[in-house]
């Protein structure tokens, strides 16, 4: 389903753990990691294409996740003409998305690559939220971008009164009543549990998570 520009209504998901971490996916059988994204199918209405999607993809069911956000308007991208199907070349200019900002409130063990029959990922792991640029296939690199500025205004508060309690721990104060910085931005350990299967290292030690080139199908590059 395209428009008159050639776009396909397309959704894209940025699903946050309770540490304002992103769900970042591994595409099956590639080293090409993503958010989960889908098209939007006749008839379906944004957040009805967004919740199959993210069951399809990621098995959760509604029940699991909250809405934050969602993007105001279409983010588009063109697909350049050598990704693109021969066949296809001259309808199909790439996509137009509405991107959601969800808060996991199920558990980790409550995600399903396997939900249906035809897996989109084959392991996960949970990232930084502002993901490096240059993790992200090149011409969808303004999207993430666009996406991920306009929905951070919306991210959570963290709670770091629990976090000191849970850890035994009180915030640090210096003579003048202050606190350090230190105590406002403590760092986690960066484990990753379940199927979490961390991208190849390169020679550099960096971890370039987009190494492989995307199905050249219309519909897999949605």
């Amino acid at each position: 389903m395209l428009d008159r520009e050639g776009f396909r209504p397309n959704v894209g998901i940025i699903l946050l753990n309770h540490r304002n971490e992103v769900f970042w996916g591994k595409r099956i059988r590639t080293h090409s990691w993503q958010f989960p994204q889908g098209g939007i199918k006749h008839g379906e209405t944004p957040e009805q294409a967004m919740f199959r999607e993210l069951h399809e993809e990621v098995g959760l069911k509604f029940e699991h996740v909250r809405i934050i956000a969602r993007t105001r308007d279409w983010l588009r991208y063109e697909v350049p003409d050598h990704f693109i199907r021969r066949d296809a070349r001259g309808h199909y200019r790439g996509q137009k998305q509405i991107w959601f900002l969800l808060q996991l409130t199920g558990r980790d063990s409550d995600m399903n690559l396997r939900a249906t029959d035809h897996p989109e990922f084959d392991a996960w792991r949970w990232n930084d939220y502002w993901v490096p640029l240059e993790a992200v296939i090149e011409f969808k690199r303004g999207v993430y971008q666009m996406a991920l500025t306009e929905l951070a205004r919306f991210l959570p508060r963290l709670n770091h009164h629990n976090r000191y309690l849970r850890a035994g721990m009180r915030p640090q104060h210096r003579a003048d009543g202050t606190r350090s910085h230190e105590d406002d931005h403590g760092h986690h350990d960066g484990q990753h549990h379940g199927q979490h299967e961390p991208p190849p290292a390169a020679a550099d030690g960096s971890t370039p998570l987009q190494d492989a080139a995307p199905d050249l199908t219309p519909d897999k590059l949605g």
